[in-house]
């Protein structure tokens, strides 16, 4: 790499101030930084020095998305050919299943990161900002909530919103007050929600009838459990083992439906130190509390699923790994960040429970505790001020 190194160090003056192609500096320095890192180095003032910088930290969280991602490549394929008749091993296989799923999980991808980073580019230019490198996180989260069926233009257009009024807006990656994936995702349901629900979407070619499998259900469990059943089948009729819902042979968003996928993804952002065990942790803990709630109060067959499936269920696991554990937008105190992710996996199960409407309650969940996060840090704070000074009051006699 010593002469890509060198290359880029020849042409660098030409993008610095004074030079040809000055009014580049800032992409420039987005592609140099991403391929070497920085030589800066600090001149005044106290700093923490560490060998990684955000960009090392977005690339391990990219890393870590890399098994829900290919899972979901090859899901998007098996469900395609499996709504079409097909059995896997026989009338198809993985390759045909992996290669399926790619063609159509790519483009999405494209168009993600072309829209947004073109975004990014041009408010960088026009501020005389460096490009900020947190959408290299965002651009792979935005399609793995993605129904495979998403339309290109849709997705275009919910990343533009996303990008320009979740993160531009408040002053680009660091400012954002919530998570710009999910807001993604919440534009198209409010905008298109034909296109995020239903049973039309879940599996690659539902809306191409043609060759598709009489009486094929192409369902989330999700969704049949808000509509009032008692237990999860699959697309013709046979029930779902728990089994399946772990490791995520069923109808669902790109990369949200392989559990075992996601905890692999987890671990890696844990033994890195990326991402906080304690949000990660209460999240789960506070999904299965609820849960053991509801099972005391059965009221109606939602509130009898055993606990352990609320935390298979839609994009429960996904959220609690990749988006509640965004460390711009959640809490910051160690105490806040317990307290954050029990709100959130306990408000989670309760909202899919008593609003049968809107099954999947992830994303708005995580977006209302992204709003509060400050408050629950400022109680946390004001708490322990408040117990510090009881403790250094001297009693006078």
């Amino acid at each position: 790499m010593n002469w890509l190194k060198k290359y880029i160090q020849h042409i660098k003056p030409h993008f610095e101030k004074g030079g040809r192609f000055e009014k580049l500096h800032s992409a420039f320095d987005a592609f140099e930084t991403f391929l070497f890192v920085p030589d800066t180095t600090t001149s005044a003032g106290s700093h923490i020095r560490d060998a990684i910088d955000m960009k090392r930290a977005m690339v391990m969280v990219i890393i870590a998305l890399i098994p829900p991602l290919l899972f979901g490549v090859f899901n998007t394929g098996y469900q395609y050919f499996v709504a079409h008749g097909k059995v896997f091993n026989q009338s198809f296989f993985f390759a045909d299943a992996f290669l399926f799923g790619l063609i159509k999980v790519l483009p999405v991808i494209i168009v993600t990161y072309v829209t947004g980073l073109g975004i990014e580019f041009i408010m960088a230019q026009v501020r005389g900002h460096e490009v900020n490198e947190g959408f290299l996180v965002t651009g792979m989260l935005i399609p793995l909530i993605m129904p495979p069926d998403i339309p290109l233009w849709m997705v275009a257009l919910a990343t533009a919103f996303a990008v320009f009024f979740g993160k531009e807006i408040f002053g680009g990656t660091g400012m954002n007050i919530m998570n710009p994936a999910l807001l993604a995702r919440s534009f198209i349901f409010f905008a298109y929600p034909g296109f995020i629900s239903g049973s039309q979407v879940w599996v690659s070619g539902m809306t191409e009838t043609a060759g598709l499998v009489d009486g094929y259900s192409g369902e989330t469990a999700l969704g049949q459990l808000s509509a009032g059943a008692t237990a999860i089948i699959d697309g013709f009729g046979r029930e779902i083992p728990f089994r399946d819902l772990f490791f995520g042979l069923i109808p669902g968003c790109i990369g949200e439906t392989s559990k075992l996928a996601i905890l692999m993804g987890a671990l890696f952002l844990l033994i890195t130190g990326i991402a906080s065990w304690r949000i990660m942790l209460s999240v789960f803990a506070g999904g299965f509390c609820m849960g053991l709630i509801f099972n005391l109060i059965a009221a109606n067959s939602y509130m009898q699923l055993p606990a352990h499936y609320h935390l298979v269920l839609g994009g429960f696991a996904f959220g609690a790994v990749y988006m509640a554990t965004d460390p711009v937008s959640g809490a910051q105190t160690a105490e806040g960040k317990i307290v954050y992710g029990l709100l959130i996996g306990a408000l989670i199960i309760a909202m899919r429970v008593f609003n049968p409407a809107y099954p999947e309650a992830t994303m708005l969940t995580i977006l209302l505790m992204n709003v509060f996060a400050p408050l629950i840090d400022h109680l946390v704070v004001q708490g322990n001020i408040s117990r510090r000074l009881k403790r250094g009051k001297i009693k006078v006699h």
